[in-house]
């Protein structure tokens, strides 16, 4: 009698193994908009790349209970380049003695459902350098805080990437830009209780708690140019991407978590070009409303010969009119017009 039911088991598990090579959400179309035009898909995830970063811009998949519960794949650690790349890309000898990890956005411990979506995670298109330090500590907590999101809400939406218009600088003879922030947005899609979180760490060691490292989906949109979910009616896209709402989600707490910190003035500036005098908790240290400033402006840092009377900006908005913020800034420009 064993034989015979070990056999309908093979059976039933190779039936729904067909099933998940699809991969893809076949309900909802949650793929972010591409700055670069092109988008690769693989089996069980979908990356946008940039050939002048060496790297995706993001990648994006779905993240399910059932799948984590019913993998046991064991890392392949057989890094390549993506065959998919049609243009430049980055090699194995770029991030040899870097100083820097090849470090994954979809994760490997995400897709242990079989050797093919394990095996895709260890293209070079999913690597973006990582220091050791940042992708062995809080980025690492980070992945496996989002697998117990997937196991708490039954499926949830992916979306990872580097903040690449804002880098330590290259690697490699290929040039592997080297992001200063990394970035990973949540969607839990399911009536009634549709959520989305997104969180912005620094490329480096740290030990505070992941909640610090909340942000609106809408900060991420501004640094980044992407649009996340732009296949979400406008009413429910706005509402989910301009708040941040924590209760919602629960964070593991790390015992290598250091204890909150004080809050802080914000770094960022306001319209009137002086310091925000709001204070917050945020890691990055910029309140909930200056989050598209991060790695723009620092106003905490010395601020060299300044102006003695602020200035209207002497920049030209998109729509042609002058800018109307108010700098101190010596060449005249408010900060997102190339000012400090």
């Amino acid at each position: 009698m064993k034989p015979i039911l070990e056999y309908f088991r093979n059976i039933l598990i190779c039936f729904f193994l067909i099933i998940q090579t699809f991969g893809f959400s076949q309900g909802f179309d949650y793929l972010p908009s591409s700055t670069t035009g092109q988008i690769v898909k693989h089996t069980y995830y979908a990356l946008s790349y940039s050939a002048t970063h060496k790297q995706a811009e993001w990648v994006a998949y779905e993240l399910t209970k059932q799948n984590l519960e019913m993998g046991f794949t064991k890392r392949t650690d057989d890094f390549r380049p993506d065959p998919l790349i049609t243009s430049t890309s980055a090699a194995l000898a770029d991030y040899k003695n870097s100083g820097y990890d090849r470090g994954h956005l979809c994760p490997a411990g995400d897709m242990k459902l079989n050797s093919v979506s394990m095996t895709e995670t260890f293209y070079l298109s999913n690597m973006s350098p990582m220091k050791p330090e940042f992708n062995r500590g809080i980025w690492e907590q980070l992945e496996e805080q989002v697998r117990t999101w997937a196991k708490e809400n039954g499926n949830i939406f992916v979306v990872t990437g580097g903040i690449l218009n804002y880098s330590s600088g290259t690697i490699g003879d290929g040039k592997i830009t080297v992001p200063k922030y990394f970035y990973k947005i949540i969607l839990d899609y399911d009536e009634p209780g549709i959520k989305a979180i997104a969180l912005i760490l620094p490329n480096e060691k740290d030990t505070k708690q992941l909640s610090k490292y909340a942000v609106t989906i809408d900060s991420v949109e501004a640094l980044t140019g992407i649009d996340f979910f732009p296949a979400l009616p406008d009413s429910l896209e706005n509402a989910l991407e301009s708040k941040i709402d924590l209760s919602k989600w629960s964070f593991i707490t790390s015992s290598d978590s250091t204890a909150d910190s004080p809050p802080n003035q914000c770094k960022g500036v306001t319209i009137e070009g002086l310091r925000c005098k709001i204070t917050t908790s945020n890691a990055n240290g910029y309140c909930d409303k200056h989050q598209s400033q991060i790695g723009k402006v620092d106003m905490s840092k010395e601020q060299k010969n300044r102006l003695v009377v602020a200035v209207q900006c002497s920049s030209m908005t998109q729509d042609g009119d002058r800018c109307k913020r108010k700098t101190y800034s010596p060449n005249g420009k408010c900060w997102q017009h190339g000012g400090d």
